[in-house]
């Protein structure tokens, strides 16, 4: 498990090394394309790395019992996260062709009316859920780390674009918010609108990716867990 903690360490604190605290320097000696080859390699190696050091980790007992509520339960949030995924993909704000405009969307639409940072909170809700209905020690340590990558990567970049973009990302921040349903709440944005191709590619990649578990896992997981 040593072995595990320390992947997982290695996985997240890399990210978080090169995205931030030496991202600067490191461009500057190499020049951003090179960079960019450096950040994917190191974050590839250090995943196989969290995988292979995840299978070898020894099977311990489940920390509490898993009954068809916190199943239930765990499924309909997956559905949640999954057209959160498939929702930032479609007109995000933060990307390039967005950011040149140098203004910010009148209004938060789509699931950024959720959350600004819906493939974050996509991640770290797949961590929850799979610490909820799996919660064996070393799947927790996996899961965890892809939620504090997940949820203090998305306060780090928060803090990143404050200070590189300041009117635009703060006129953003204004109309959303970090927390889900957090704006939606106090009335700065307005759930609804989330578009066809965000439910529908979420509901293929729900039903898809919870239907992998019965050839990778050997179990059946989301409703696949009810059919078969």
């Amino acid at each position: 498990m040593d072995k595990l903690l320390i992947a997982a360490v290695a996985f997240v604190g890399t990210h978080f090394l090169l995205s931030h605290g030496l991202r600067r320097p490191i461009v500057n000696a190499i020049g951003e394309r090179a960079f960019l080859g450096l950040y994917s390699l190191v974050a590839v190696a250090t995943f196989i790395w969290l995988v292979v050091a995840y299978r070898a980790a020894p099977p311990t007992r489940l920390l509490w019992p898993v009954g068809e509520g916190l199943w239930s339960a765990a499924t309909l949030v997956m559905l949640l996260a999954s057209i959160l995924f498939m929702g930032s993909l479609i007109n995000n704000p933060a990307v390039p062709p967005a950011v040149a405009a140098a203004k910010a969307p009148e209004t938060a639409g789509g699931v950024f009316a959720i959350t600004r940072h819906p493939m974050m909170w996509a991640f770290a809700l797949w961590g929850l859920c799979h610490i909820a209905v799996y919660p064996m020690m070393k799947n927790i340590v996996v899961a965890a780390a892809i939620i504090v990558l997940a949820l203090v990567g998305a306060a780090m970049q928060d803090r990143k674009k404050e200070r590189l973009q300041p009117d635009f990302w703060r006129a953003w921040e204004a109309k959303t918010s970090y927390l889900p349903f957090a704006a939606i709440a106090s009335g700065r944005a307005r759930l609804g609108g989330l578009g066809m191709p965000a439910v529908l590619g979420g509901l293929a990649v729900w039903l898809g990716a919870s239907w992998a578990h019965i050839p990778l896992a050997g179990w059946a997981a989301g409703i696949w867990r009810w059919i078969y």
